[in-house]
């Protein structure tokens, strides 16, 4: 029975299978990443390995790192140092420097750790867990030298002493170097800053980062985005001058959409100059030169994208794109891909730049790209082969085309199918993928059409009458206002058992076909009448039946030859054989 589908079915049941492939491409993806996150989180969820017992040192005790850090060592004193100064207990942290007489031991303490915030960040980890500090520095027992101050006369040590106080033993800052602090200090580039700020803002912020810093580092980024706009507005006007002398409209696409990129990179470069002025610690200088690079990421991406939307608007302003209704479709298909692209592949860029780890997120789009691609490789064949044939441009919309066996006229061609009106006025929809694999047949590009024919003259032509034929026919050829001059050919090429074969090839100028109709049937016309002119005719495919002569009686050619007594001596004319008979062997 004729099923009877709303308006709305046919519709549905072309999309469905696009549908149904996408649909098992997502449920593949999100069951992959599931996976990789499921995995993800067992690790994380797996119990700790258990303690190993502590390695043993080259005389065969103890390593003194796995130790507990005892509260008399280097490394806890140093530790409640730091506390202290990032709290502003200044007064309380002055009790870890071996003050002289008469001096303001929270004044410094305050510009000591501004001075080993600088130039020797510590690591307080790094330093001896012992009570004793460590043994094999050369320095003696009761020294540990924690770094070096660079100076004018060349790097300074920063040395702890171990004394015992009325608090009991801890390990203090050295006499020397309490006495060189004012000497480091005159030399910070921020000095002026620490002596008019207010203390709050010189206490460290996230990414130890001063909070004063934190405030101006947004007036740094304004400032320097203004003078890389006026360092690109002269960069451009450099090179527009360039660009200019040239042929071609590319570049100069090129040139005004680099604007945005050109004045971030510009404004880098000065942000870069500014930073040394800031007097950043070194872990704060380390985050922002990441910052710095990351950002360097993002203007060479954005100068991408850029570039894409440039070369995307001069493909579409192209002639042959204007014509081409599928490249029209595809050139901003490819460019937001291509987009898409460039920003998966600069955020992973950036975040590997700033220190998160990519490698796992690299793994999952990997395993996620194959599922994808695996569930979607039908609809990918489609797509490249649109993109194969809107690159070779076999057709165009209109074109009248054979395809293998079939014969129509192209009406659309998509991202995904090409449709064909065939003569019979059906619609054949082809997709692309095989479409690229076939042999195509383009009738519309044909700059010229063949007239070939044969004109099958009767035997009783003589030869003055074939060369008036030929000569009559090639000067009616030539003649004609659309012929192509180059090649015409008249030419007699053999006896037929029928005929005499006269062949007829020709071009005509033209690519409208029923143009070329009028002037074939124009042409063959003047051929007939010509051949009547000339005292011939065409021949009609005939054929000769002989006949075998019975016992006691003549053959029937010799008595239509000689006129014998059968027929009273007259000669019978042939006939055409019968539908019923059959040639004798």
């Amino acid at each position: 029975m004729p099923r009877n589908d709303p308006p709305e079915a046919p519709k549905r049941r072309r999309l469905w299978p696009a549908a149904r492939w996408w649909l098992r491409a997502a449920f593949a993806f999100a069951l992959v990443s599931g996976c990789v996150l499921l995995g993800a989180n067992a690790a994380e969820l797996a119990p700790p390995p258990a303690p190993s017992a502590p390695p043993a040192s080259a005389e065969g005790g103890v390593d003194p790192e796995t130790l507990p850090v005892a509260p008399d060592s280097p490394q806890a004193s140093m530790r409640r140092f730091i506390e202290l100064c990032r709290a502003g207990n200044y007064a309380e942290a002055a009790r870890y420097l071996d003050l002289p007489p008469k001096a303001d031991g929270a004044v410094l303490a305050q510009k000591l750790k501004a001075v080993l915030d600088r130039h020797l960040w510590l690591d307080v980890e790094r330093l001896s867990p012992l009570p004793l500090g460590d043994a094999q520095d050369n320095l003696g027992a009761g020294v540990e030298e924690l770094g070096k101050i660079p100076t004018r006369t060349g790097p300074q040590p920063v040395r702890l002493v171990r004394r015992a106080t009325p608090d009991g033993v801890r390990w203090l800052f050295s006499r020397a170097t309490v006495d060189r602090v004012d000497e480091w200090y005159t030399r910070l580039e921020d000095r002026w800053l620490r002596d008019h700020l207010p203390p709050v803002l010189l206490r460290a912020g996230p990414r130890e980062l001063l909070w004063w810093q934190w405030l101006a580092l947004p007036v740094l980024a304004l400032a320097a985005w203004l003078v890389g706009a006026v360092l690109s507005f002269l960069l451009r006007a450099l090179l527009r001058r360039l660009v200019v002398r040239t042929g071609s409209a590319i570049d100069d696409a090129l040139l005004e959409g680099t604007r945005g990129p050109l004045t971030f990179a510009a404004a880098l470069l000065a942000i870069a100059v500014a930073l040394p002025w800031f007097g950043l610690y070194q872990p704060a200088e380390a985050f922002l030169d990441k910052v710095l690079r990351a950002g360097v990421f993002v203007a060479v991406f954005w100068f991408a994208l850029c570039a894409i939307d440039a070369v995307g608007g001069r493909l579409l302003a192209a002639p042959a794109t204007r014509d081409n209704p599928a490249a029209r479709s595809l050139v901003p298909l490819m460019g937001r891909i291509a987009k898409v692209a460039i920003v998966i592949f600069g955020a992973i860029a950036v975040l590997s730049e700033l220190g998160y780890p990519v490698t796992s997120l690299l793994a999952g789009l990997g395993i996620g790209g194959v599922a994808l691609a695996l569930a979607a490789q039908k609809t990918v064949e489609n797509l490249f082969g649109s993109v194969s044939i809107g690159i070779d441009r076999p057709f165009q919309v209109g074109d009248f085309v054979r395809v293998d066996a079939l014969l129509g006229t192209v009406e659309s061609i998509g991202l995904r199918s090409t449709r064909i009106r065939t003569l019979d006025r059906t619609l054949v929809t082809i997709p692309n993928g095989k479409l690229a694999d076939l042999q195509i047949e383009s009738y519309t590009a044909r700059d010229r059409m063949r007239l070939s024919c044969v004109l099958s003259l009767v035997h009783e032509t003589t030869p003055e009458q074939l060369r008036a034929i030929i000569e009559g026919c090639e000067r009616a050829l030539r003649a004609h206002p659309h012929i192509w001059p180059d090649d015409v050919v008249v030419r007699f090429i053999g006896v037929a058992p029928s005929s005499l074969d006269v062949e007829v090839m020709a071009w005509f100028e033209t690519r409208d076909f029923g143009q070329f109709r009028t002037m074939r049937q124009e042409v063959l016309i003047t051929f007939l009448e010509i051949v009547g002119s000339a005292g011939s005719r065409l021949a009609h495919p005939t054929q000769t039946l002989h006949l075998a002569a019975r016992d006691g009686e003549r053959p029937q050619a010799d008595a239509a030859d000689g006129g014998g007594p059968a027929n009273g001596g007259r000669r019978e004319p042939r006939q055409a054989p019968s539908a019923g008979a059959r040639p004798s062997r």
